[in-house]
């Protein structure tokens, strides 16, 4: 694709990435194919190759307008056109770049404003959003749909082991998980302290930056990142051999620090060693099967259990069929759905955002999980386990908790 960027974007380092990633795009539209949003609702505009077509105008001079930023805030960032792509254009983050030119250029309602004012400040702090759940659980019948639906009941956390080992790995503990849903990180230490390793969370590291960095706020998103690695990298000297995450959304923007962090002079490098040493848990886990094989107590469940893999764990972190593999090493059978590489309609603040498209998949990826025969279904994102609640009474969680359950017996 042949670019001319405009003058305030030419030897910036988002200009020149922005430039790089529209010249290997080839126009091929296989990523249409896969497009969530654009099966939807049947429109250029709506899917990949239509919004770097709209990035491409805005970088080359033409100005953003509100039907600019519609096209892009109705994308999902599921990254399925990136696995879809033969060209290995990286979407996503022409997206970003794009998506924070427009805000700067587009003046939003003062309500949409205030909403995501409200989620870029809440939803990163544990000491706002704590109360303000406890709240909404309380006023849960008056609330807007798209806000009631997330205030479920909060599941037991259970015990944390406290007994100290030489092997140690940190944990990212989040922002929003804690209080939606505390015995998933819980259920990964008991977990792994059953495997001789200590999970480790550092008190100063908060939400990853995704939520700042996607709502266009990437000074926020990426100081929301150097405070993380603040609070990791003592542990990082004194030996923790990898960060896990048990949040597929939350591993997929760390794995990115060195790239997000990279002409940062005092946060390259460690933003570089801190992606490096990044696992999502069913990483961690696979490498340590037959010990946990060995220390099962129970037996599987008689019933089979549906599997939703996240796209920030099958798109953005490359990471297929491992947990599916790991389930049914231990004896789980466990099962796909038709089209399980589509987007479930959460993420992040989408499903807040943009509720009618939100639920509109989720129904329909509810369709295909319910139609696997499965009376439980498990996935690996804490938002795509709220948002797949909201629109069922089958029971839906991480799959670690399973795991935790066998191994507890």
């Amino acid at each position: 694709m042949q670019t001319n960027l405009a003058a305030q974007f030419k030897n910036t380092p988002d200009g020149d990435e922005a430039e790089a990633i529209l010249r290997a795009c080839v126009h091929c539209g296989f990523c249409t194919a896969t497009c969530p949003t654009y099966q939807l609702l049947g429109d250029e505009l709506d899917g990949p190759r239509g919004r770097i077509y709209l990035i491409k105008q805005v970088l080359e001079g033409a100005p953003a307008t509100e039907r600019t930023q519609l096209h892009l805030d109705r994308c999902l960032t599921c990254r399925n056109c990136e696995t879809t792509c033969p060209s290995g254009v990286q979407y996503s983050r022409l997206l970003d770049i794009g998506k924070h030119i427009v805000e700067q250029q587009v003046k939003r309602p003062a309500s949409a404003r205030y909403k995501r004012l409200l989620l870029k400040e809440a939803l990163p702090r544990p000491w706002l959003f704590r109360p303000a759940m406890k709240a909404g659980r309380m006023m849960r019948p008056m609330l807007p749909e798209s806000l009631a639906e997330k205030m479920q009941p909060v599941p037991d956390a259970g015990i944390w082991p406290q007994k100290s080992m030489p092997r140690k790995m940190l944990l990212l503990d989040g922002c929003v998980q804690p209080e939606m849903a505390p015995n998933i990180n819980s259920s990964a230490a008991r977990i792994l302290a059953a495997l001789g390793v200590e999970l480790v969370v550092a008190p100063r590291a908060g939400c990853c930056g995704a939520i700042r960095y996607h709502l266009a706020d990437h000074d926020g998103g990426l100081n929301d990142m150097r405070r993380n690695i603040d609070a990791w990298w003592p542990l990082i000297e004194a030996g923790a051999e990898a960060i896990l995450m048990t949040a597929s959304g939350c591993g997929a923007t760390v794995k990115e620090y060195g790239h997000l962090l990279r002409d940062d002079p005092v946060y390259a490098a460690k933003a570089k060693r801190v992606s490096e040493l990044t696992r999502d848990v069913s990483e961690v886990l696979c490498s340590e099967q037959e010990a946990l094989v060995a220390l099962m107590k129970q037996r599987p469940p008689a019933e089979p259990v549906a599997f939703h893999p996240p796209c920030t764990l099958q798109h953005a972190q490359k990471i297929r069929g491992k947990v599916e593999d790991l389930l049914r090493a231990v004896g789980v059978d466990v099962r796909l759905c038709a089209d399980s590489h589509l987007c479930c309609g959460s993420a992040g603040t989408y499903s807040v955002l943009q509720p009618e498209l939100s639920h509109q998949l989720r129904d329909r990826k509810l369709a295909n999980l319910e139609a696997t025969g499965a009376r439980r279904i498990v996935s690996a994102n804490i938002g795509c386990q709220s948002h797949l609640q909201s629109g069922t009474r089958t029971p839906v969680g991480h799959w670690i908790e399973l795991i935790d359950q066998m191994l507890a017996g």
